[in-house]
């Protein structure tokens, strides 16, 4: 079967406006996501390096259950389930975030308006699996390198008079984080591929806005193309900073 190829279409137009509007609303959510994951993966990393057993044993079961459950039905679950479960205030606390924000803004000249912006259910689920997902890993990262770090440097900053805690943040955590940083990258790269499942709850990411212009303009092939493309720029760039880290600011742990 012939196929006639549109791609001065594609480039033009209102596919070209959707795509730059999937582009953005995928970085809205990436971001978001990664800077919760990192903030949240660290506390859960600290819960399961802390002595006490229930704080260990809670943080165990986070990391376990998110760690070996798909993504996607944890999406749908946040989306659909969460509200039966979680405490009243919590919702009301996450239906107020879409008040928090303006519904429209301005980027190199173009006004963008509301339905796809932040904050709405559909996203902010999206962000809430993403965190939990990726914070599951991030965390394990973190104590992976919280461990190459000698013992006899806790024992020594406990010794100066630094808290269990003020050891932590102030000699392993320092030390910990920067030999973690390209198996992080890593995961911020993962994170961002696996932005594009929240198109199933109509979030108007880059996968979402090619299924729209598939849909409105028959041009299937030319939509998850450059959706691919984009895709793989974005990876490209990840792993050239992964490898310029490794190459220029990679450290040896002293022992």
């Amino acid at each position: 079967m012939d196929y006639n190829f549109h791609w001065a279409q594609m480039f033009s137009g209102e596919p070209v406006q959707w795509m730059w509007e999937g582009f953005v609303t995928t970085m809205q959510v990436s971001v978001i996501s990664l800077i919760s994951a990192m903030l949240l993966g660290i506390l859960i990393c600290l819960m399961r390096m802390t002595p006490f057993k229930p704080v260990q044993w809670l943080s165990l079961a986070y990391t376990e259950f998110f760690r070996n459950t798909p993504l996607l039905i944890q999406i749908f679950f946040w989306y659909n389930a969460s509200h039966y479960v979680l405490p009243a205030v919590v919702n009301e606390w996450i239906n107020d975030l879409y008040y928090w924000f303006p519904g429209s803004f301005s980027l190199f000249g173009h006004e963008f308006v509301g339905e796809w912006m932040l904050f709405n259910a559909e996203l902010i689920s999206g962000v809430i699996a993403l965190t939990v997902y990726t914070s599951a890993f991030i965390a394990e990262e973190i104590r992976a390198g919280i461990f190459s770090i000698p013992k006899n440097q806790l024992e020594a900053s406990r010794a100066v008079g630094l808290s269990f805690l003020q050891g932590y943040r102030f000699v392993i955590l320092p030390q910990a984080l920067r030999i973690v940083i390209p198996p992080l990258i890593s995961q911020a790269l993962n994170l961002i591929k696996n932005s594009s499942l929240v198109m199933v709850l109509g979030v108007a990411d880059i996968m979402y806005q090619a299924t729209q212009i598939e849909s409105y303009h028959a041009m299937p092939f030319e939509a998850f193309t450059v959706a691919l493309l984009i895709y793989l720029v974005i990876s490209l760039i990840v792993s050239f900073c992964i490898n310029m880290y490794n190459k220029h600011y990679m450290i040896q742990v002293m022992y």
